[in-house]
Protein backbone atom coordinates (compact mmCIF):
# COMPACT_ATOMS: atom_id res chain seq x y z
CA UNK A 1 0.00 0.00 0.00
CA UNK A 2 1.43 3.36 -1.00
CA UNK A 3 0.82 6.78 0.48
CA UNK A 4 -0.37 9.18 -2.21
CA UNK A 5 0.34 12.90 -1.94
CA UNK A 6 -2.83 14.65 -0.81
CA UNK A 7 -1.72 18.25 -1.19
CA UNK A 8 -0.05 20.56 -3.63
CA UNK A 9 1.86 23.59 -2.46
CA UNK A 10 3.08 26.77 -4.06
CA UNK A 11 6.81 27.27 -3.52
CA UNK A 12 6.00 30.76 -2.22
CA UNK A 13 3.00 29.72 -0.14
CA UNK A 14 2.77 28.82 3.55
CA UNK A 15 2.92 25.34 5.03
CA UNK A 16 -0.25 24.54 6.95
CA UNK A 17 -0.54 22.43 10.10
CA UNK A 18 -2.55 19.80 8.20
CA UNK A 19 0.15 19.46 5.58
CA UNK A 20 2.86 19.19 8.24
CA UNK A 21 0.94 16.44 10.04
CA UNK A 22 0.46 14.55 6.77
CA UNK A 23 4.20 14.88 6.08
CA UNK A 24 5.11 13.55 9.55
CA UNK A 25 2.74 10.59 9.06
CA UNK A 26 4.30 9.81 5.66
CA UNK A 27 7.82 9.87 7.10
CA UNK A 28 6.80 7.76 10.09
CA UNK A 29 5.22 5.16 7.80
CA UNK A 30 8.37 5.04 5.64
CA UNK A 31 10.60 4.70 8.72
CA UNK A 32 8.42 1.85 10.00
CA UNK A 33 8.83 0.07 6.66
CA UNK A 34 12.62 0.53 6.58
CA UNK A 35 12.88 -0.83 10.13
CA UNK A 36 11.88 -4.21 8.74
CA UNK A 37 15.42 -4.36 7.32
CA UNK A 38 17.35 -2.18 9.82
CA UNK A 39 16.48 -3.07 13.39
CA UNK A 40 16.94 -0.66 16.28
CA UNK A 41 18.28 2.30 14.25
CA UNK A 42 15.27 4.60 14.13
CA UNK A 43 17.21 7.84 14.46
CA UNK A 44 19.61 6.97 11.62
CA UNK A 45 16.67 6.01 9.40
CA UNK A 46 14.93 9.31 10.14
CA UNK A 47 18.15 11.24 9.47
CA UNK A 48 18.53 9.57 6.07
CA UNK A 49 14.88 10.23 5.24
CA UNK A 50 15.26 13.87 6.31
CA UNK A 51 18.36 14.19 4.12
CA UNK A 52 16.42 12.82 1.15
CA UNK A 53 13.63 15.32 1.86
CA UNK A 54 16.18 18.14 2.08
CA UNK A 55 17.65 17.09 -1.27
CA UNK A 56 21.06 16.19 0.16
CA UNK A 57 23.40 13.20 0.38
CA UNK A 58 24.63 11.05 3.28
CA UNK A 59 28.15 9.96 4.24
CA UNK A 60 28.19 6.89 6.50
CA UNK A 61 31.48 6.27 8.26
CA UNK A 62 31.09 2.82 9.67
CA UNK A 63 32.73 -0.58 9.98
CA UNK A 64 31.67 -3.35 7.57
CA UNK A 65 28.57 -5.40 8.29
CA UNK A 66 26.38 -2.81 9.99
CA UNK A 67 23.64 -2.70 7.36
CA UNK A 68 24.65 0.15 5.05
CA UNK A 69 23.65 -1.71 1.88
CA UNK A 70 20.44 -2.92 3.47
CA UNK A 71 19.55 0.63 4.45
CA UNK A 72 19.98 1.94 0.89
CA UNK A 73 17.95 -0.89 -0.62
CA UNK A 74 15.21 -0.64 1.99
CA UNK A 75 14.89 3.12 1.41
CA UNK A 76 14.51 2.62 -2.34
CA UNK A 77 12.03 -0.23 -1.83
CA UNK A 78 9.90 1.77 0.62
CA UNK A 79 9.32 4.52 -1.93
CA UNK A 80 9.10 2.31 -5.04
CA UNK A 81 12.28 3.78 -6.42
CA UNK A 82 15.36 2.38 -8.10
CA UNK A 83 18.60 1.62 -6.30
CA UNK A 84 22.15 0.71 -7.31
CA UNK A 85 25.37 -0.18 -5.55
CA UNK A 86 28.82 0.86 -6.70
CA UNK A 87 31.77 -0.92 -5.09
CA UNK A 88 34.60 1.61 -5.21
CA UNK A 89 38.02 0.08 -5.86
CA UNK A 90 41.41 1.55 -6.88
CA UNK A 91 40.91 0.46 -10.52
CA UNK A 92 37.39 1.90 -10.85
CA UNK A 93 37.16 4.46 -13.67
CA UNK A 94 34.91 7.56 -13.86
CA UNK A 95 33.01 5.98 -16.76
CA UNK A 96 32.21 2.99 -14.55
CA UNK A 97 30.23 5.39 -12.38
CA UNK A 98 28.68 7.88 -14.78
CA UNK A 99 28.42 5.81 -17.95
CA UNK A 100 30.15 5.94 -21.32
CA UNK A 101 29.43 6.80 -24.95
CA UNK A 102 29.63 3.80 -27.30
CA UNK A 103 29.64 3.85 -31.11
CA UNK A 104 26.80 1.82 -32.64
CA UNK A 105 28.18 0.47 -35.92
CA UNK A 106 24.75 -0.57 -37.23
CA UNK A 107 23.14 2.84 -36.66
CA UNK A 108 26.30 4.82 -37.29
CA UNK A 109 25.77 6.95 -34.18
CA UNK A 110 27.20 7.29 -30.69
CA UNK A 111 24.92 6.08 -27.89
CA UNK A 112 25.18 6.88 -24.21
CA UNK A 113 25.15 3.86 -21.91
CA UNK A 114 24.10 5.06 -18.46
CA UNK A 115 26.15 4.01 -15.46
CA UNK A 116 24.92 2.91 -12.02
CA UNK A 117 24.70 6.53 -10.87
CA UNK A 118 21.35 6.73 -12.68
CA UNK A 119 19.11 5.57 -9.82
CA UNK A 120 17.00 7.17 -7.11
CA UNK A 121 19.18 5.78 -4.30
CA UNK A 122 22.86 5.11 -5.03
CA UNK A 123 25.10 3.31 -2.52
CA UNK A 124 28.72 4.33 -3.10
CA UNK A 125 30.41 1.63 -1.02
CA UNK A 126 33.88 2.36 0.40
CA UNK A 127 34.11 5.55 -1.62
CA UNK A 128 37.57 6.35 -0.26
CA UNK A 129 39.07 3.28 -2.00
CA UNK A 130 38.70 4.85 -5.45
CA UNK A 131 41.23 7.23 -6.96
CA UNK A 132 40.64 10.98 -6.64
CA UNK A 133 39.85 11.10 -10.37
CA UNK A 134 36.99 8.63 -9.94
CA UNK A 135 35.80 10.33 -6.75
CA UNK A 136 35.60 13.62 -8.63
CA UNK A 137 33.15 12.04 -11.10
CA UNK A 138 30.55 12.40 -8.36
CA UNK A 139 31.04 16.15 -7.86
CA UNK A 140 28.76 17.34 -10.66
CA UNK A 141 26.04 14.76 -10.19
CA UNK A 142 25.81 15.28 -6.42
CA UNK A 143 25.47 19.03 -6.78
CA UNK A 144 23.42 19.41 -9.96
CA UNK A 145 21.79 15.97 -10.44
CA UNK A 146 23.23 15.63 -13.92
CA UNK A 147 26.16 13.96 -15.67
CA UNK A 148 28.16 15.44 -18.53
CA UNK A 149 29.84 12.88 -20.82
CA UNK A 150 31.53 13.87 -24.07
CA UNK A 151 29.98 17.32 -23.90
CA UNK A 152 26.40 16.08 -23.50
CA UNK A 153 24.42 16.52 -20.27
CA UNK A 154 22.22 13.73 -18.94
CA UNK A 155 19.93 14.37 -15.92
CA UNK A 156 19.78 11.58 -13.35
CA UNK A 157 16.22 12.42 -12.30
CA UNK A 158 14.58 13.30 -9.02
CA UNK A 159 14.64 12.25 -6.24
CA UNK A 160 18.34 11.45 -6.17
CA UNK A 161 20.23 10.41 -3.05
CA UNK A 162 23.82 9.22 -2.69
CA UNK A 163 24.63 7.18 0.41
CA UNK A 164 28.42 6.87 0.50
CA UNK A 165 30.32 4.74 2.99
CA UNK A 166 33.87 4.63 4.23
CA UNK A 167 35.59 2.38 6.74
CA UNK A 168 37.20 4.40 9.57
CA UNK A 169 39.36 1.47 10.71
CA UNK A 170 41.07 0.03 7.63
CA UNK A 171 42.90 2.87 5.86
CA UNK A 172 45.47 0.94 3.81
CA UNK A 173 45.05 1.61 0.10
CA UNK A 174 42.51 4.39 0.56
CA UNK A 175 42.35 7.97 -0.73
CA UNK A 176 41.10 10.63 1.64
CA UNK A 177 38.06 12.45 0.27
CA UNK A 178 38.94 16.01 -0.79
CA UNK A 179 37.26 18.89 1.00
CA UNK A 180 35.18 19.76 -2.09
CA UNK A 181 33.76 16.23 -2.07
CA UNK A 182 33.05 16.19 1.68
CA UNK A 183 31.30 19.54 1.41
CA UNK A 184 28.72 18.04 -0.94
CA UNK A 185 27.49 15.58 1.68
CA UNK A 186 24.72 17.20 3.67
CA UNK A 187 25.32 15.05 6.73
CA UNK A 188 27.83 12.56 8.04
CA UNK A 189 26.66 9.90 10.46
CA UNK A 190 27.03 6.20 11.28
CA UNK A 191 24.71 3.25 11.80
CA UNK A 192 26.69 1.48 14.50
CA UNK A 193 26.07 -1.90 16.05
CA UNK A 194 22.54 -2.82 17.20
CA UNK A 195 21.66 -3.08 20.88
CA UNK A 196 20.90 -6.44 22.51
CA UNK A 197 17.15 -6.34 21.82
CA UNK A 198 17.64 -5.46 18.16
CA UNK A 199 20.34 -8.11 17.82
CA UNK A 200 17.95 -10.76 19.12
CA UNK A 201 15.32 -9.73 16.56
CA UNK A 202 17.92 -9.91 13.80
CA UNK A 203 19.02 -13.40 14.83
CA UNK A 204 15.43 -14.60 14.96
CA UNK A 205 15.02 -13.53 11.33
CA UNK A 206 18.28 -15.13 10.16
CA UNK A 207 16.51 -17.78 8.05
CA UNK A 208 14.34 -15.33 6.11
CA UNK A 209 14.92 -12.08 4.29
CA UNK A 210 12.87 -9.21 5.78
CA UNK A 211 10.30 -7.91 3.31
CA UNK A 212 10.22 -4.12 3.10
CA UNK A 213 6.76 -2.89 2.09
CA UNK A 214 6.35 -0.11 -0.45
CA UNK A 215 4.54 2.63 1.47
CA UNK A 216 5.02 5.69 -0.73
CA UNK A 217 5.81 6.62 -4.30
CA UNK A 218 8.29 8.99 -5.89
CA UNK A 219 5.58 11.66 -6.04
CA UNK A 220 5.16 11.51 -2.27
CA UNK A 221 8.86 12.17 -1.67
CA UNK A 222 8.80 14.99 -4.21
CA UNK A 223 5.85 16.49 -2.35
CA UNK A 224 7.74 16.24 0.95
CA UNK A 225 10.70 18.02 -0.65
CA UNK A 226 8.38 20.84 -1.74
CA UNK A 227 6.98 21.13 1.78
CA UNK A 228 10.45 21.32 3.34
CA UNK A 229 11.29 24.32 1.16
CA UNK A 230 8.52 26.38 2.76
CA UNK A 231 9.14 25.42 6.40
CA UNK A 232 9.51 28.71 8.28
CA UNK A 233 13.01 29.69 9.42
CA UNK A 234 12.85 32.86 11.51
CA UNK A 235 15.51 35.58 11.22
CA UNK A 236 16.76 34.70 14.72
CA UNK A 237 17.22 31.03 13.73
CA UNK A 238 19.02 32.08 10.54
CA UNK A 239 21.28 34.35 12.60
CA UNK A 240 21.95 31.48 15.02
CA UNK A 241 23.05 29.24 12.12
CA UNK A 242 25.27 32.02 10.80
CA UNK A 243 26.92 32.48 14.23
CA UNK A 244 27.61 28.75 14.52
CA UNK A 245 29.25 28.63 11.10
CA UNK A 246 31.26 31.78 11.79
CA UNK A 247 32.42 30.34 15.11
CA UNK A 248 33.69 27.24 13.30
CA UNK A 249 35.98 29.51 11.27
CA UNK A 250 37.31 31.39 14.31
CA UNK A 251 38.02 28.38 16.52
CA UNK A 252 41.71 28.14 17.41
CA UNK A 253 41.84 24.41 16.61
CA UNK A 254 40.44 24.91 13.11
CA UNK A 255 42.44 25.64 9.95
CA UNK A 256 39.42 25.78 7.64
CA UNK A 257 35.89 26.31 8.92
CA UNK A 258 32.48 25.43 7.52
CA UNK A 259 31.55 26.88 4.13
CA UNK A 260 28.49 28.80 2.99
CA UNK A 261 27.24 25.50 1.58
CA UNK A 262 27.53 24.15 5.13
CA UNK A 263 25.30 26.92 6.47
CA UNK A 264 22.74 26.31 3.73
CA UNK A 265 22.85 22.57 4.40
CA UNK A 266 22.23 23.10 8.11
CA UNK A 267 19.23 25.33 7.35
CA UNK A 268 17.76 22.90 4.82
CA UNK A 269 18.37 19.91 7.05
CA UNK A 270 16.77 21.69 10.02
CA UNK A 271 13.72 22.49 7.89
CA UNK A 272 13.39 18.84 6.87
CA UNK A 273 13.89 17.73 10.48
CA UNK A 274 11.10 20.06 11.59
CA UNK A 275 8.85 18.54 8.91
CA UNK A 276 9.68 15.03 10.17
CA UNK A 277 8.45 16.19 13.58
CA UNK A 278 5.24 17.56 12.04
CA UNK A 279 6.09 21.24 12.56
CA UNK A 280 5.82 24.14 10.16
CA UNK A 281 8.79 25.99 11.67
CA UNK A 282 12.38 25.36 12.77
CA UNK A 283 13.36 25.58 16.44
CA UNK A 284 16.82 26.15 17.96
CA UNK A 285 16.75 22.53 19.15
CA UNK A 286 16.49 21.35 15.54
CA UNK A 287 19.67 23.25 14.70
CA UNK A 288 21.52 22.07 17.82
CA UNK A 289 20.56 18.44 17.21
CA UNK A 290 21.86 18.47 13.63
CA UNK A 291 24.83 20.85 13.83
CA UNK A 292 27.48 18.24 14.58
CA UNK A 293 26.40 15.86 11.81
CA UNK A 294 26.12 18.66 9.24
CA UNK A 295 29.19 20.76 10.10
CA UNK A 296 31.87 18.52 11.66
CA UNK A 297 32.98 16.82 8.42
CA UNK A 298 33.31 20.21 6.71
CA UNK A 299 36.04 21.64 8.96
CA UNK A 300 39.77 20.96 8.80
CA UNK A 301 41.68 20.92 12.06
CA UNK A 302 45.13 22.31 12.68
CA UNK A 303 47.82 19.63 12.67
CA UNK A 304 48.70 20.38 16.30
CA UNK A 305 45.09 19.94 17.37
CA UNK A 306 44.80 16.58 15.58
CA UNK A 307 48.05 15.46 17.20
CA UNK A 308 46.59 16.37 20.60
CA UNK A 309 43.53 14.17 19.92
CA UNK A 310 41.05 16.96 19.22
CA UNK A 311 38.17 15.88 16.97
CA UNK A 312 35.95 17.95 14.69
CA UNK A 313 32.91 16.69 16.59
CA UNK A 314 34.37 17.97 19.85
CA UNK A 315 35.02 21.39 18.30
CA UNK A 316 31.43 21.71 17.07
CA UNK A 317 30.19 20.52 20.46
CA UNK A 318 32.15 23.27 22.21
CA UNK A 319 30.86 25.84 19.74
CA UNK A 320 27.30 24.78 20.55
CA UNK A 321 28.03 25.30 24.25
CA UNK A 322 29.61 28.73 23.71
CA UNK A 323 27.09 30.18 21.25
CA UNK A 324 23.99 31.75 22.84
CA UNK A 325 20.73 30.03 21.88
CA UNK A 326 17.88 32.23 20.54
CA UNK A 327 15.13 32.63 23.12
CA UNK A 328 12.23 31.85 20.81
CA UNK A 329 10.47 28.79 19.40
CA UNK A 330 10.89 29.75 15.75
CA UNK A 331 7.22 30.33 14.98
CA UNK A 332 6.15 32.98 12.53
Amino acid sequence: MTTEPNFTVDAEGPLTEDRARWAADAVRTAADAIEHAIQGKRRVIELVLATAIAGGHVLLEDVPGTGKTALARALAKSMHGTSSRIQFTPDLLPGDVTGITVYDQKQGVFEFHAGPIFANVVLADEINRASPKTQSALLEVMEEQQVTVDGRTHPVGNPFLVIATQNPVEQAGTYRLPEAQLDRFMIKTSIGYPDDAAMMRILQQVTRTPEVPTVMNIGTLTQLQQFSRVVYISPLIAEYISRLVEASRRASEVRLGASVRGALSLARMAAAWALVAGRTYVTPDDVRELATGVLAHRIILEAEAEFDGVTAEAVIGQILLDTPVPQENGTA
